[in-house]
């Protein structure tokens, strides 16, 4: 049974920093593309961030990036999604997925989804 699990969510201030980890049992994540979305409350689930099986060239949405990164740790089978300089607007639940190994990550239909983990950025 395939199971992924986002974690590292948490309450900080704006300008601060929080790294999101992605780990799965069930499957490698080393050979599949991955997908970081996230939900705010009222708002529709939107991409964030998405890597390819080759891990590189991660493909970021226009608000997050130079400020967020996608790194891969195919020794924890986990995937992370450091978030630096956060601002109020990042407060959202974020989502981990997995879907079929492609080399370019835009448009995948993802297979699974982790539970979500919740940011809140706030003063």
């Amino acid at each position: 049974q395939v199971q992924v699990v986002e974690s590292g969510g948490g309450l900080v201030q704006p300008g601060e920093s929080l790294r999101l980890s992605c780990s799965a049992s069930g499957l490698t994540m080393r050979s599949y593309t991955v997908g970081w979305f996230r939900q705010a409350p009222g708002k529709e689930r939107e991409g964030v961030a998405c890597i390819g099986i080759n891990r590189d060239d991660p493909i970021y949405v226009d608000s997050v990036r130079g400020r967020f990164a996608v790194a891969d740790d195919s020794g924890k089978n986990t995937v992370y999604l450091q978030m630096d300089s956060l601002k109020p607007e990042d407060t959202a639940v974020y989502y981990c997925a997995a879907g079929p190994p492609h080399y370019y990550c835009g448009g995948v239909a993802y297979d699974y989804w982790g539970q979500g983990t919740q940011v809140t950025v706030s003063s």
